[in-house]
């Protein structure tokens, strides 16, 4: 199994968005995404933070995305 990196709210957004996402609402500090095929999920920005091991596993979860592909993303 691959490790998971560290990464930033906003960085992770920006991948997502690469990849057909698009952020519908923001409250606050959470940015609500969505994939036209219905995959959605909530990734908290908080300004110099990375996020949690937990919270990115829960993310790419909802995302419908393997440790793998997310790795082969940040190349």
């Amino acid at each position: 199994m691959s490790k998971l990196p560290s990464i930033s709210g906003k960085k992770l957004v920006s991948l997502l968005q690469q990849i057909g996402f698009e952020v519908i609402r923001v409250k606050g500090s959470h940015h609500f995404i969505k994939h036209k095929d219905g995959r959605a999920t909530v990734v908290p920005i908080h300004a110099n933070e990375d996020l949690g091991i937990g919270i990115l596993s829960k993310i790419l979860k909802d995302c419908e995305l393997s440790k793998e592909t997310f790795n082969n993303l940040l190349k």
